[in-house]
């Protein structure tokens, strides 16, 4: 039986991928106690980096949005490992990172980021609801558009 989240998931239309393996030397999550920090992960879409390129220039603001989404639901798939398959274990989002790939006069990384942020709230409710930092980087790992890491305190 699907689990309350779960159900969210299904009714959001969105299925979870697998868990993706790191990129480079460092692991995906990290559980202290209980709070568990996901990685930072890129907008990974069957296996690989869906949207490439710089937000305001060939990348679209609704483009980085989307971006962010996904790079949100690769988020998830982390944290459902580090949950042991049990996403209701999430009690509560603490702090969602982004960083946006774009030009240096770029200055709309807050809407771009809203992509990430609107689908947590979506996921988990008010317990969804989160402190934030996002910021313009002149580049992401595999010319990623977006990467979105996170933080979030897990029942016992």
């Amino acid at each position: 039986m699907a689990g309350r989240i779960e159900t969210r998931l299904n009714e959001l239309g969105i299925v979870l991928p697998e868990a993706a393996a790191p990129m480079a030397n460092y692991v995906p999550f990290v559980v202290a106690g209980h709070l568990v920090v996901i990685s930072g992960q890129v907008p990974l879409k069957d296996g690989r980096i869906a949207v490439t390129g710089k937000v305001g220039a060939s990348v679209t603001v609704e483009q980085g949005q989307e971006s962010c989404r996904l790079c949100f639901i690769n988020v998830l798939a982390q944290l459902k490992a580090a949950c042991g398959g049990d996403l209701d274990r999430v009690k509560h989002a603490v702090r969602l990172g982004g960083f946006i790939s774009c030009p240096p006069e770029f200055t709309q990384q807050a809407q771009v980021m809203n992509g990430a942020s609107d689908l947590c709230v979506a996921v988990f409710g008010d317990a969804g609801r989160h402190a934030r930092t996002t910021i313009g980087v002149p580049c992401l790992p595999g010319d990623a558009a977006t990467e979105v890491e996170g933080m979030f305190v897990l029942a016992g």
